[in-house]
């Protein structure tokens, strides 16, 4: 028989360097979690990403046990990784701060693509220019 869930908790966490202080310490501690296996737990199977913000859907159990589910790096932090810009523009439409490359726009699709909401690669890389837009990147064709 399973065993019943008692809490979902989406998070993010910084790949392999995750600690117990906010916003992970007090949403695992109002439940009863141990908050060191958790960030443990986490930090090895994330530390290949070093720093990239990772989600993260933790599902607690009665018994105060866990389980959780890593998903792909947001597109805004991989896009900015790829134009290699801190941040993106306040005025998208206006200020332009970077540039990526169709084949960057299609790695990234391609690595996200389980993620998103899409059927395709080609689709997932119109939500990703979707996204580069709004953060005023241009998309080079």
């Amino acid at each position: 028989m399973a065993k019943a869930i008692v809490a979902k908790i989406k998070l993010q966490a910084p790949g392999g360097q995750a600690t117990p202080a906010p916003p992970i310490g007090p949403a695992l501690g109002a439940h009863g979690v141990n908050i060191g296996q958790f960030v443990s737990q986490f930090n090895e199977q994330t530390k290949e990403h070093n720093g990239m913000p990772i989600p993260v859907v933790i599902n607690i159990y009665a018994d105060r046990t866990f389980t959780f589910i890593c998903k792909s790096p947001p597109a805004a932090a991989l896009l900015k990784e790829a134009a290699q810009v801190a941040k993106g523009s306040g005025v998208p439409n206006k200020e332009k701060v970077g540039s990526v490359t169709a084949d960057q726009v299609r790695a990234i699709a391609a690595r996200k693509i389980a993620d998103l909401s899409a059927n395709t690669v080609e689709q997932a890389c119109r939500i990703i220019e979707g996204t580069a837009r709004s953060m005023g990147l241009t998309v080079e064709k």
